[in-house]
């Protein structure tokens, strides 16, 4: 492998350095994370780190996920970006228009000669980074998909049995009415609500979010996401908030922090969540899959994923590719994705990783633990339950954000709210696939 080597001319004279100075090649590598999730993302970089004697990957913190794209996008530009960049999944679009600005991952790892088994990832996950003739663009890396957290505690203290069946929203809806009655003051609460109740409720259900297989098949798609089931969701959610069986705290995963404090009896939230709530909840709790409707047909189908994938950027040395080909390598290599997996309640990326979890022992010890992978493996996936392929979809949560806000607050019903937020992002889509000409 090739490797950076100093010298120094003095008064004329080529002075060689020892074998020990030899300078590393150094691989920029910039996340999103932070606490428990940064930490991990630390110990993962030190370890490759020490495994090899060739590459030294320096992983810095970017901000959010938005901010790290925008720092990705500013960086490109200036001339300054780093070798592997994390973009959430709502960037996949806007990484694949970024014409001279990204590395294939199929390439990189082509060029370099590395072991690279496509077929090794899982396909409700590849599928998500992977062009339309199926080659890799990007690898993925933090995918995680929603599920419902339940606090066991918070249950029988409502006199409800903590082993009762919440597989459908019906039956939800049921236990939240005596959850409220026997005054809890947060019966369900949710986070990231534009992920969790419109993008993979519709995955779930089998009806697209929008046009061209959700943005996959081309650009000039528009959305969908205001049909009769998602408006009947929508409208249903926003009938608890209004009688207090729902408690909305914010866009994100704000809430997170209430459930881990015990206050909240059921919550909708990442599969990720594990590492935070098995940490800090001082009660019983569970991991279920995510409730469906039971009257609406086809469903459950399955869900999608959530979290980001690293990008390759273009603009660095050869050489400097293969080490970033090695560690990329190395976070997909099956103890690695083990150990993340089990750590963070992530999804395996690769199938060995979660049959090694599995010969391990951790979900026997761990009940719970394998939900989101039976939920996203369950069905193989549709055109409606692949994933989303949208420009601009940063923005257009935004947009969504606003109009399901407008129905918890009593503001708009769900189908004025849901057809304002369809009206609106097509707006935007519009503007994406005009600059992506």
């Amino acid at each position: 492998m090739k490797k950076s080597t100093l010298g120094a001319l003095v008064a004329g004279t080529a002075v060689l350095l020892p074998m020990a100075a030899m300078a590393q090649t150094e691989i920029q590598f910039w996340h999103a994370f932070t606490g428990r999730l940064g930490d991990l993302v630390a110990e993962q970089v030190d370890t490759f780190n020490a495994g090899q004697s060739d590459y030294t990957v320096v992983a810095s913190h970017k901000g959010n996920y938005s901010e790290t794209l925008n720092a990705g996008i500013a960086a490109f530009r200036a001339g300054e970006q780093p070798h592997v960049l994390m973009v959430f999944e709502v960037g996949t679009a806007t990484m694949m228009a970024a014409q001279g600005a990204i590395k294939p991952v199929y390439e990189v790892m082509e060029a370099s000669g590395a072991a690279f088994d496509p077929d090794a990832y899982i396909g409700a996950v590849k599928g998500y980074y992977t062009s339309t003739d199926g080659q890799m663009l990007s690898l993925p890396f933090n995918s995680s998909t929603p599920v419902l957290w339940v606090n066991r505690d918070a249950l029988e203290a409502a006199g409800i049995d903590p082993n009762t069946d919440l597989s459908t929203w019906e039956q939800v809806g049921t236990v939240l009415d005596t959850l409220k009655d026997s005054g809890s003051d947060c019966p369900l609460t949710t986070a990231w609500q534009s992920w969790i109740h419109l993008e993979n409720l519709s995955a779930y259900h089998n009806v697209p979010f929008a046009t061209q297989d959700n943005g996959f098949a081309g650009t000039d798609t528009e959305l969908a996401f205001n049909s009769p089931l998602q408006v009947a969701h929508i409208g249903a959610m926003g009938e608890w908030a209004q009688e207090g069986k729902f408690i909305y705290a914010g866009r994100r995963n704000e809430d997170g922090a209430n459930f881990r404090a015990g206050e909240c009896a059921l919550f909708t939230e990442s599969s990720a969540g594990y590492a935070g709530i098995k940490s800090e909840a001082e009660f019983e709790f569970d991991v279920r899959p995510l409730p469906y409707w039971a009257a609406a047909e086809g469903a459950p189908q399955n869900t999608i994923i959530g979290g980001a994938s690293l990008w390759v950027m273009e603009g660095k040395d050869a050489g400097d590719y293969e080490g970033v080909a090695e560690f990329l390598s190395f976070l997909s290599s099956t103890p690695i994705q083990a150990k993340w997996h089990q750590d963070t309640g992530y999804l395996p990326i690769t199938t060995a990783a979660g049959d090694a979890t599995r010969e391990a022992g951790f979900y026997d010890e761990n009940p719970g633990t394998d939900v989101a992978v039976i939920q996203m493996t369950a069905n193989e996936p549709t055109a409606n339950s692949k994933g989303l392929r949208l420009g601009s979809f940063d923005q257009i949560r935004g947009i969504i954000d606003e109009e399901l806000e407008a129905v918890w607050s009593g503001d708009k019903d769900a189908q004025t709210a849901l057809d304002s937020a369809v009206e609106r992002g097509n707006q935007l889509l519009r503007r994406f696939e005009q600059a992506s000409r």
